[in-house]
């Protein structure tokens, strides 16, 4: 049987990248870029001023030194006469600093009577100046495919008046429960149904990271019904279906996938929980199979699905970081099985301490709830003791 790592790395070489297009930038937050950008200009594209003040020659501004006001330049202003020796033009933060002057002086470093300044403090050329292309030079490679459109990448574009952005396609992921006793959310239950939880569970998942989710709602314990539901979502990017994956009598998501052709690649996972996991392919499209219990859906989505849904979208960056924490009990491991434990990490004395976040068995959804993050234990006889350091990522 495949190890976690094998597993992972399985699923990573069969994801490809989706196709591209282009948007405008207004609708795209956290959307991947799949193109290198050019700046188009300098930025600043012209010397302006960083403060509300004076532009002066710095030569001018020694202490006591009266200057003439020969100008006012606002923000914005197009038309300015050159400065020369002796005197200051007005000038406000980010307003063009005009031919002669090469230094700003703050408004409070001066005495202003109605036509002229008195120095109060030496100035240093190039003073309170924002040079042309001092932040980003015209041609110079600001941006690379790869990289998440954030506020401050926005922003950049925006100034460099970049209004469209050609970025990796969003997947469309169908998903599907399966289960005689399950029923949708807001049915009245009977003794013995269930509330599915895992469709909506995978669908804020999968929003969370950008991917968007297509319900195709519950498939019954048949297999015409797993057929039918399946080849609905061959129409999406990716398929995750929940339960129906183990041995029973009445589990025929495998039956189905081999009755529709679809390439098998493994099937169980030394891990615990998760271990009833398969990973198949269709034209390039990954199907993910993962077990029925909330708890061990949620865990195998986010340590095998997310990481191959993220390469998907053009993440540069699509394995959680890592990073150890120091464990404040004794937590057991299985010998042949990675465990995924529910943790509550915080901030000790002598870096992150991780605790139980509560009964790590899978019927306990309430544990994840309280969990901020999960500890990775590789397989070992012995248990792993409190003040031993354990490999953590955040959820």
């Amino acid at each position: 049987m495949l190890s976690f790592d094998q597993a992972r790395q399985i699923i990573l070489d069969n994801t490809q990248l989706l196709g591209t297009e282009q948007i405008s930038l207004a609708d795209a937050a956290n959307r991947v870029l799949a193109q290198d950008i050019f700046s188009p200009t300098d930025l600043p594209a012209w010397d302006n001023s960083a403060m509300d003040g004076f532009a002066v020659r710095y030569e001018d501004c020694q202490p006591g030194k009266v200057l003439k006001i020969t100008d006012y330049i606002p923000a914005g202003a197009t038309s300015f006469t050159k400065l020369v020796p002796g005197t200051a033009a007005r000038i406000m933060t980010g307003a063009p600093v005009p031919d002669g002057a090469n230094a700003i002086i703050p408004i409070e470093d001066t005495t202003v009577s109605k036509n002229s300044i008195v120095v109060a403090t030496a100035v240093k050329k190039g003073a309170h100046i924002r040079y042309r292309g001092e932040d980003v030079a015209m041609n110079e490679n600001i941006l690379h495919a790869g990289d998440s459109l954030s506020g401050a990448t926005t922003a950049i574009l925006a100034t460099l008046n970049i209004t469209t952005v050609t970025v990796y396609r969003q997947p469309i992921v169908a998903i599907l429960a399966t289960g005689d006793e399950l029923v949708p959310p807001g049915t009245q239950t009977d003794s013995g149904q269930i509330v599915d939880c895992n469709s909506l569970a995978l669908a804020a998942a999968l929003t969370k990271i950008g991917a968007k989710p297509l319900l195709l709602g519950i498939a019954k314990d048949n297999l015409h019904s797993h057929l039918e539901k399946i080849s609905e979502g061959l129409a999406a990017d990716a398929i995750i279906t929940s339960a129906g994956i183990s041995a029973g009598d009445r589990d025929y998501v495998r039956e189905a996938l081999n009755q529709l052709n679809i390439e098998t690649i493994f099937w169980k996972i030394n891990i615990k929980p998760g271990r009833p996991v398969a990973f198949a392919r269709h034209n390039n499209r990954p199907i993910f199979s993962l077990p029925g219990n909330p708890v061990s859906t949620l865990l195998t989505f986010e340590e095998l699905v997310k990481p191959a849904l993220l390469k998907m979208m053009g993440h540069r960056q699509y394995m959680q970081p890592m990073f150890t924490a120091i464990l404040r009990q004794d937590i057991k491991r299985r010998k042949d099985r990675t465990r995924f434990v529910r943790v509550i990490i915080a901030k000790g004395d002598n870096g992150y301490e991780a605790s139980s976040a509560g009964n790590q068995e899978t019927g306990f959804l309430s544990t994840l709830v309280r969990a901020n993050g999960i500890a990775i234990l590789p397989p070992g006889e012995q248990p792993i003791k409190a003040g031993e350091e354990v490999e953590c990522h955040w959820i």
